[in-house]
Parts: structure tokens; C-alpha cells; sequence
């Protein structure tokens, strides 16, 4: 719409207001004050003082030997300032919508035999960070540089490109693995680094951070391996920007507030008690914010500390927990099994408030899971103060909120919100970002990691994301959890296969980690093959109950045979694969999944029917017991007392409607990790039932879960050292 108005024009000033574009047909009296202009209006100046430099053309109404007068000067110069404005409109849109990356990939060298993981890193020199954020179109104030090779990335980009459409989707899952893993992080860097270095497409990989755990003990590390992983190896691996110490200092603050609040409730009374949690400072007593909002939901409406009488200072004072119920455990990034079961408060000082606790690994922290499902600031700050960390003595819940921890834990936390950039080895970028483990938690990297990437890939390109361990938990878990938490809907899932593992499935020999394998395993065998597929179609039927194409992608080790691998992508086709593709990107690099990439990018044209497992307002048992028998192929579930008394708990406290993260072993579909292949008629034993009510899930566990794993007789950090001169780690894999 527009409007001409004269200067003494009346309501000038609300006209002017309302305007997103002012154009000054004449000069604008001294009486008329700019501050009428809203801050942000394009102005276009046209007056005759502008146009004319005052040099008095007359009157503008006068017309003189046929010139155009004054004033129709005037509209034309209008005329065009507003055409400008809109073409430069135009081509900054064009600008923020999906364009190739100029992306420089690093070249690849490829050496055979192949050498280790650390030294093929250490080989590669990484682009700098920034360099790789303007090639892939982040601005200069979106990212915070760490080091050379690592940047952390602000959430402020999600506002600027909320109107670009989101790329491709792809989920990388796989099979029941054997205990040294099948590569599903060496696909995914193969994958993405097929697409966008030999293929020109925007790609985007997202990982979880890994755990120290794992990294010391038998794993290694989780950067990818041989000729496709995120570099440098060793800061991917160690440390990365801090997130999990900021996860274990954060899980361990609410840890200690819970114990010391029973203590000062059991030994001081309601005044004494209620005079320290509000103290009188220079002779004022005051609520902090987050006891106001415990005064509101206690029903209180008072802000005066002076007024509350002596009924509600003690309701407000006294938490009343029940140290018997208390489900909040301190967390530690180290395995350690002697930490399972311990005992504290046993120091005179803590004057006999001591109880049985315990030590989870710190990416079993429900802070973890926060951080991987939260989408912002706020969200992530609401989660935390909804943690449940005990019940009081009626029953009813207690959260971070109620300890008045909430703001210091959002505090330790803002920093580890922001994803993580880093890049593979031929230069394509990856985003590290959380590290939940798929057996005892959900598995999967943050939401806000995605989020971003989408973005950043346009419309044509592609976000590969990976799910912990075999299909049937960490792809259940993103499916069932994640997409919930995200709206996000996948396009395709990539199932890794490898023939070692389908040959253990078959009845081949135990694999154990550190011990050499047998010669079943290093030689051809057709019939072991065969008969472990079995595990490699019940995993490409789990992802079709979600209606996602599925591309089965076998990770080709070098004793794997012609007749072993054509067979394998023969069968996985019959099952209903989509597709099935040979990789070879852990001896050559992205070039090596070339074809796979082909096969995702076709898989991903095809409209995705995508559908959950299940109605989260059915019972929390009915729930378990849908997975239990669509996922693992269970007859049945089997709850013991203890998990029953938990779930009457959390459905009468009302969170019956959450959805399910099962902790259950990864080295089987069933309960028993011995039992390979597809084991059938079992009854799955539920012990016991946690709740993540921050996260937003119930935790249930399946047969003796650990939360806490040990030490082999040889963990990896013998292996592992420095050397002091170059300052460089050795031993990391």
C-alpha cells in the first residue's frame, strides 16, 4: 500500500509510524521531529533540496520549454531508489537460499597397507576453522574459535536462517555388532565425504562426542577410522571443547545439594533453616528469583520474606526427601567398577546422613540427555529445572527447581550447548555435539546439531546423523525419542553390516576385544554368512516398521571375499533394502562410497512414510512391552517388584505419557548378550525403572544393566602416551 500525505498532514506522526519505507518529496520542516520515523525505515530522500542542491528551479508546478518539472523528478528518483532497494532485496535473499559450497576439500593420499588411525590424521593438515565456516556460509560472529581446528557455533544462526529450507535427513545405524564395533562412524564420515568432495553436494556429518571411558578402556576411540574420519583425531577424542567435564560438574553440583539439604534439614529447625536459605544482607532479607517460583507453585503469593507465617515458612524451608527414593547418582567420565556401589556421608561431619550411592559414567548423565534433546537456551533451562531427583516422604516429586539449582546448572551449561565444528579428512564438515550411550541412555547427537546443519546444507543437501549400536536400540531411540523431541522427519537409514559380525550371528566363533580372531573370520565362509543375515533382515524389518527406505551399506574389511560381499547384498535386497552397496572409504576415503552415496541420494527422492512405534499415552507398561515384542522379538516382558512399584510411582506423579528409552545390552537383541543371530520366545526381564522427566523419558532396565562399565585386564591406556619433545599423543585408535 502506499500513502501521500502533506507535511501538516493531521496524525502524521501515527502514519509515519506505520511506514517501512518514508519517501521525502520536499524538505522536512524543523518542527517535525525524526524520532516520528520508526528506527529500521528506509528513507529515501527526493526533495528538491536534495535533488537541486538549492539552486531554485522555481516553483514545481511551473513547466519550462517542454523539461520534466521539478516534482515529476522527484517521483521518478523515488521510483528508482525503491526499485533499487527491492533488487538488492532480492539478491540478498538469493544470497541466504541454497547455494554449492565453494568448499576446498583436502586430497587424499591413500597408502596401502593402511596405516594407523593417528598417523593417517596426523598426515592430513586441517583447514582453519574459520576458513571452513565461511566456506560453508557461517558468519564471523556465529562461531567461537577453539585452538586451530575446532569452533563452537552459536544458535543465533537457527534465527537468521529460519526461512531456509531443511536438506535431506539420513540416519546411520546398524546391525547387532560384535564387542570391537562395525564402523558405523567410518560410514558415516565416508558417506558425507563422498557426497561433498567427489560428489559436489552439500553434506553435513553429525557425531557424538565420545566418552573417556571407552577411549581408555577397550573401544578407542569413536573419530571415524583409516582413510574417513574427523580430524585431528586426538582432540576429537580427548577433552574436545570441554562438554563433558561442564555435563560431570553440573550432574555433580545437583548431586551435592540434594545430600546437604538433608543434612541441614535434619539438624537445624524450620526458623534456623528458613533464616539461611533467606539471609539478611545489609539489613534487607530478599527472595531470589528461583524462590519466588518455588513460593508460586507452593500456592504462597507472598514476595515479602517478613509475612509468610511460621505453617508456610516451613513448607517452604523443608523439601522433606526421602533419601530412599533418591534416584540422582554423581557421574564420572572414567570407568571405574569399583565406584558401582558405594558408600557416603561417612565423615563425623555429615553427622550420620550417610546412605548407599553410586557412580555412573558421565555420558549416563540425564544432563547429557538433556543437552542432546534440548532446541534452545530456555528449553535447555527448563529441562534441567524439571529434573526429578527424589520423591519427598508423601510421595510427591522433587526436582533441580525445588533445590534452587536450576540457574547454576544452566550456567555451567550455556557454553556446552553450541555445537561443536570440526572436519574430516578431506576437509567436509562435521558437527560433535553430546555423546549419550545407546545401551543406557538414547544414544544419539543433539537435536540443535541437526537443527543447524539442515540449514546450513539447503534444500539439495544432506545431514547424516548416527545412532548408537545396533538398530534395534539407538535407531529405535531416534526414531521414537529424538524425532519426537524434534519434529524432524528421516528420509533414509543406512544400515552398517559388516560380514564379521553376520558370520558371529551364523554360530561363528566368540569375538572378544583385544584377543585375535579366529580363522572362521579370516577366511572365506559362505554357509556362516547365510546364516547370520538373519540378524541383518530382522534390523532392516525394525526400520521399516518407522517407514523409512532403508540402504544397507557393508563396511568391506580386506579378507572379506567377492562371493561373501555379493551375497550379503543379495539377501539384504530380499529383505527389502532398498538398496545394498559394498564401501571401501575406510582404505580409499570418500571415494570409496561413492556408490553408497548414489544409493542414498536415490533412496532419499522417494517419499518417506515415516510413522512412530507407538501412542505415548498408552500405559508405560504397554509401551515396554510394544518394543519389547516389535523391536527385540520377545514373547513377553517380566517386571520385577521393584520396576512395578516405580512405574505405579511415575504414573501417579503423571508421567505415564513420556516416551520409552530402554537400557538394555547392545550385543543382542534379547537380554543375554551371549545369545547371537535372532533369538526367539524370550521373556524380557524389566528390573528396575528410572525416570529422565528433563530429558522427557522413562528409564527402564533390561536384566543386570550397568550404568557404570569396568576395566579389561588390558585397556587401551597401555597403549597409550606422549611423546615430550613434539608434545605428540601416541597410541589412540
Amino acid at each position: 500500500m502506499t500513502m501521500s500525505s502533506q507535511w501538516k498532514t493531521p496524525q502524521l506522526q501515527s502514519k509515519l509510524h506505520k511506514a517501512d519505507i518514508v519517501v521525502l518529496g520536499s524538505p522536512k520542516p524543523e518542527e517535525i521531529p525524526l524520532s516520528w520515523i520508526q528506527p529500521g525505515t528506509a528513507v529515501l530522500n527526493c526533495s528538491h533540496d536534495f535533488l537541486s542542491g538549492k539552486l531554485g528551479w522555481g516553483s514545481p508546478s511551473v513547466h519550462s520549454s517542454g523539461l520534466i518539472t521539478e516534482g515529476d523528478v522527484s517521483l521518478l528518483a523515488a521510483a528508482l531508489r525503491i526499485q533499487n532497494l527491492v533488487s538488492s532485496g532480492r539478491r540478498w535473499l538469493r544470497e541466504q537460499q541454497y547455494t554449492r559450497w565453494r568448499l576446498h576439500c583436502l586430497k587424499l593420499q591413500p597408502l596401502s597397507p593402511v596405516p594407523s588411525d593417528i598417523e593417517i590424521s596426523r598426515a592430513q593438515t586441517p583447514k582453519a576453522v574459520d576458513v571452513l565456516a565461511k566456506e560453508i556460509g557461517l558468519l564471523a560472529d556465529e562461531i567461537e574459535i577453539y585452538g586451530k581446528s575446532k569452533a563452537k557455533v552459536r544458535l543465533s544462526l537457527l534465527e537468521r536462517l529460519k526461512d531456509q529450507a531443511d536438506g535431506k535427513y539420513v540416519l546411520v545405524a546398524g546391525i547387532t555388532p560384535t564387542p570391537l564395533g562395525e564402523g558405523k562412524s567410518t560410514v558415516t564420515i565416508g558417506l558425507v565425504q563422498a557426497l561433498t568432495a567427489h560428489l559436489n553436494v552439500n553434506s553435513f556429518a553429525c557425531l557424538r562426542q565420545p566418552s573417556q571411558g571407552p577411549t581408555f578402556g577397550v573401544k578407542g576411540g569413536a573419530a571415524g577410522g583409516g582413510y574417513a574420519q574427523v580430524i585431528p583425531m586426538e582432540e576429537f577424542n580427548l577433552h574436545l571443547t570441554g562438554d563433558i567435564h561442564a555435563i560431570t560438574a553440573a550432574n555433580n553440583l545437583l548431586a551435592a545439594a540434594i545430600d546437604t539439604r538433608i543434612l541441614h534439614e535434619n539438624t537445624q529447625t524450620d526458623k534456623a533453616l528458613y533464616n539461611r536459605l533467606v539471609p539478611l544482607v545489609n539489613g534487607v532479607r530478599e527472595f531470589s528469583q528461583i524462590q519466588l517460583a518455588r513460593l508460586k507453585k507452593l500456592g504462597i503469593n507472598k514476595t515479602d520474606p517478613g509475612t509468610l507465617t511460621e505453617e508456610e515458612i516451613s513448607k517452604f524451608a523443608r523439601l522433606n526427601i526421602d533419601p530412599a527414593t533418591i534416584t540422582w547418582q554423581r557421574v564420572l567420565d572414567t570407568n571405574d567398577r569399583f565406584l558401582r556401589k558405594i558408600t557416603i556421608g561417612q565423615a563425623n561431619t555429615e553427622k550420620g546422613c550417610s546412605r548407599q550411592a553410586q557412580f555412573d559414567i558421565a555420558v549416563a548423565s540425564e544432563i547429557m540427555a538433556v543437552l542432546a534433546l534440548t532446541d534452545s537456551l530456555t528449553d535447555m533451562k527448563e529441562r534441567l529445572g524439571r529434573m526429578v531427583v527424589a520423591s519427598d516422604k508423601s510421595g510427591q516429586p522433587i526436582t533441580a527447581e525445588d533445590l534452587g539449582v536450576t540457574g547454576a546448572l544452566t550456567v555451567l551449561m550455556k557454553d556446552a550447548i553450541k555445537p561443536n565444528l570440526m572436519q574430516t579428512l578431506e576437509g567436509t564438515p562435521v558437527f560433535v555435539h553430546a555423546g549419550p550411550f545407546a545401551n543406557i541412555a538414547h544414544g544419539n547427537s543433539s537435536v540443535l546439531a541437526d537443527k543447524i546443519a539442515l540449514k546450513l546444507v539447503g534444500e539439495e543437501g544432506f545431514v547424516v546423523t548416527e545412532a548408537g549400536f545396533g538398530a534395534d536400540i539407538g535407531m529405535e531411540k531416534f526414531f521414537n525419542i529424538k524425532c519426537r523431541a524434534s519434529g524432524l522427519v528421516p528420509n533414509v537409514v543406512v544400515l552398517v553390516a559388516t560380514v564379521r559380525a553376520l558370520k558371529m550371528h551364523g554360530g561363528g566363533p566368540s569375538v572378544t576385544a583385544g584377543v585375535p580372531l579366529k580363522r572362521e573370520y579370516t577366511e572365506e565362509n559362505i554357509q556362516l554368512v547365510a546364516d547370520g543375515c538373519c540378524n541383518l533382515q530382522k534390523q532392516i524389518q525394525i526400520a521399516q516398521l518407522f517407514g523409512v527406505p532403508v540402504v544397507v551399506a557393508l563396511n568391506v574389511f580386506k579378507t572379506d571375499t567377492r562371493a561373501e560381499i555379493d551375497l550379503v547384498c543379495e539377501l539384504a535386497k530380499r529383505a527389502g533394502a532398498f538398496d545394498a552397496v559394498p564401501c571401501y572409504h575406510w582404505s580409499i576415503g570418500g571415494k570409496g562410497s561413492v556408490d553408497l552415496a548414489w544409493a542414498v541420494r536415490e533412496a532419499a527422492s522417494k517419499r518417506s512414510r515415516f510413522q512412530f512405534l507407538y501412542d505415548v499415552q498408552l500405559p508405560i507398561v504397554e509401551k515396554i512391552r510394544t518394543i519389547a515384542q516389535a523391536v527385540y522379538g520377545a514373547k513377553d516382558i517380566e517386571l520385577s517388584p521393584e520396576a512395578q512399584s516405580k512405574i505405579d510411582r511415575y504414573t501417579q506423579q503423571g508421567f505415564g505419557n513420556l516416551p520409552i528409552c530402554m537400557a538394555k545390552t547392545h550385543l543382542s537383541l534379547s537380554h543375554e548378550p551371549d545369545k547371537k543371530g535372532v533369538p526367539r520366545d524370550f521373556i524380557l526381564p524389566i528390573s528396575d525403572v528410572r525416570a529422565s522427566i528433563g530429558a522427557g523419558f522413562i528409564y527402564p532396565l533390561v536384566g543386570m544393566m550397568s550404568t557404570m562399565p569396568g576395566l579389561p585386564t588390558r585397556p587401551c591406556f597401555y597403549d597409550i602416551d606422549l611423546d615430550t619433545e613434539t608434545e605428540q599423543v601416541k597410541g589412540l585408535f
